[in-house]
């Protein structure tokens, strides 16, 4: 292989030209990162010559609470970047890890998180090099094109849609502030006693929907919103971000409404496959995974990745979870 060089990026004046077509990379998700509230984008870029031969985008956040009180840095990475055919993949992957992992280190990032990788044993090796450690997730995705999905759902999700109606719940998009704002409330109670949830500014979803790359579903019950989603469409596939809903009797039924609403709507879009983008952990008992497997979509297992900048915590949390 030939030599090549990586380099960051943090200003999108000093970006380059590069071909992407997976919206997670992007230049333009860097420029909307770049104006949100606490966050703040790297590109990690990869050179030969100078040819742009691979690059990955990631997001600094900073998190912080009240309640209970905390205040760090994470480094949050949602899949393994882009490349150039003809390119050693794995090689440029280690080289833009050691260098991002060494620039986040000093700016103090407390943590960092890989995601969504392509295959679940991508970069092990790498990975275990530079101090990540593994944790067992679960991953599960819908499948577009090759059936309805009226045809993939299981007897439970219809039983709730056919009550949801009944109880004159509706969902619709609805992509402007005064709803955003209203989802917000719900969302940020939803995730309140959740510290390793992360909700990014508005300001950043109201950049994704004039953009054309976002939609939220609100869910209504008596003109009242009870429940809504945040999905996001990139390669032809819809990714089910963030979903919430009040606590009340007829949570199972809202929320039901709601996820099917998005599902129905990535299929008259043309979408392959739906994701969804935080299942959690493969226990036994997972009733948030067994609700989003109703719809009959397909489970895999698979790894997100870790790193600690303190390294005795490092070594004792990857430990516990091995």
């Amino acid at each position: 292989m030939n030599k090549f060089s990586v380099t960051i990026i943090t200003k999108s004046e000093d970006l380059p030209q590069m071909e992407c077509n997976n919206f997670f990379h992007s230049s333009e998700l860097f420029r909307m990162i770049e104006r949100t509230p606490g966050q703040w984008p790297y590109m990690v870029l990869a050179y030969d010559n100078s040819k742009v031969i691979a690059h990955m985008l990631v997001m600094l956040r900073r998190r912080g609470s009240l309640i209970p009180p905390y205040l760090f840095t994470q480094g949050r990475i949602y899949g393994e970047g882009m490349y150039v055919d003809g390119y050693d993949k794995e090689e440029l992957f280690g080289e833009m890890l050691r260098t991002i992992t060494k620039k986040l280190v000093r700016k103090l990032c407390l943590y960092i998180e890989f995601s969504d990788l392509s295959t679940k044993m991508f970069g092990y090796e790498i990975f275990r090099d530079n101090g990540f450690f593994p944790v067992r997730w679960m991953a599960i995705h819908n499948s577009l094109h090759s059936k309805e999905p009226e045809k993939r759902l299981k007897d439970n999700a219809k039983k709730h849609l056919a009550h949801a109606v009944k109880s004159g719940i509706s969902t619709s998009v609805t992509n402007d502030e005064k709803s955003l704002v209203a989802f917000f409330k719900i969302l940020k109670t939803y995730v309140s006693l959740n510290i390793r949830r992360y909700i990014p500014d508005s300001s950043l979803f109201l950049g994704l929907f004039d953009n054309g790359h976002c939609k939220l579903f609100t869910t209504k019950e008596k003109e009242k919103m009870t429940a809504g989603c945040i999905c996001l469409y990139s390669e032809n596939n819809c990714y089910l971000w963030y979903l919430a809903s009040k606590k009340n009797l007829h949570k199972k039924r809202t929320n039901t409404m709601t996820v099917w609403a998005a599902i129905k709507d990535a299929y008259e879009m043309g979408c392959e496959h739906i994701y969804f983008l935080d299942v959690g952990l493969p226990s036994k008992k997972n009733r948030f995974r067994n609700f989003i497997l109703s719809f009959g979509g397909k489970p895999v297992g698979t790894y997100r990745w870790f790193r600690c900048s303190f390294k005795w915590v490092n070594k004792i949390v990857a430990w516990v979870v091995s």
